[in-house]
């Protein structure tokens, strides 16, 4: 796996950088740069790991992903296959912005960045409006380009109700030697989620001993590996439920690493709050 950081193709005369790209898949390394990045998903699915935390993502959802925030967007198997599509913004708020965020007319958003310093998941009643704003920021430049980017700034300051975090997990940036092997932790993961996965497993492919992965991964995310693992197999039997595509509640739990019924019950409950058939029930509702 290459290494952590990343390099954003941005220009020097650029304070703000927008980038679309159409491609066969999101960039499939666990992988963090120094500018904040507001992506908007315009086709795709998959799944976003930002830290220690997993969403899913689909056409229409906008994630802010913060600098220097480890991240990876991994796409679906049927993602694959048709292509993706985004349109990302890029700034640095430690470059050209330092000084101007610093103004005290600013203090709103600041307290804002600050509350959300690990990230956020737009919520679905602010779509249309920071979209627009992205939009205009993909077609101008100059001075009208930066009067966009304060008035999607100023949008983010009003949200009600407000975004969802990306990740509470503060931590220290981690290096990339331990980037490459969380990176490979990951991938490791959700290629085998599906089957019945050990501690030894994991911990081998890591090179460590069951005893000193468990420490070390704890370390560096903030949750235990198990607690990790049920949360990426609940994510996707929740995406399996909402397909609509499969045969019984049972076959989801059986197809996402779970080897009983009863148990794959308890750990939804306890990670999406209420039963399988309750989530189904009230996602079911929602949408009609």
């Amino acid at each position: 796996m290459k290494t952590l950081q990343f390099t954003v193709p941005v220009t020097p005369d650029k304070t703000v950088t927008v980038q679309e790209d159409i491609m066969p898949q999101f960039y499939p390394y666990l992988h963090r740069h120094k500018e904040a990045q507001l992506v908007w998903i315009i086709k795709g699915e998959g799944t976003l790991i930002a830290e220690n935390t997993m969403h899913s993502f689909k056409p229409d959802d906008i994630f802010m992903i913060s600098p220097n925030q480890s991240h990876v967007f991994k796409t679906s198997r049927q993602s694959s296959e048709e292509g993706i599509h985004s349109i990302s913004v890029f700034y640095d708020p430690n470059g050209h912005l330092a000084n101007f965020l610093q103004m005290p007319e600013l203090s709103q958003l600041n307290l804002f960045l600050k509350e959300y310093k690990g990230g956020f998941k737009l919520p679905e009643a602010h779509f249309q409006a920071v979209s627009k704003h992205i939009l205009k920021l993909k077609e101008s430049n100059d001075m009208d380009q930066m009067l966009h980017f304060l008035h999607l700034l100023r949008t983010f300051c009003r949200m009600d109700p407000k975004p969802k975090h990306l990740s509470t997990f503060s931590k220290e940036p981690i290096t990339d030697g331990e980037g490459m092997r969380m990176g490979n932790i990951y991938n490791y993961v959700m290629q085998r989620y599906q089957q019945s996965l050990t501690l030894e497993e994991v911990a081998a492919e890591a090179h460590l001993t069951p005893q000193a992965f468990c420490r070390y991964f704890k370390k560096h995310t903030g949750v235990t590996f198990v607690t990790f693992l049920n949360e990426m197999r609940i994510n996707q039997a929740c995406k399996r439920l909402t397909s609509g595509d499969y045969d019984s509640i049972a076959t989801v739990a059986y197809n996402c690493g779970f080897n009983s019924i009863t148990n794959f019950n308890r750990v939804f409950k306890s990670i999406a709050g209420t039963s399988p058939k309750e989530y189904l029930s009230k996602y079911l509702s929602n949408t009609n």
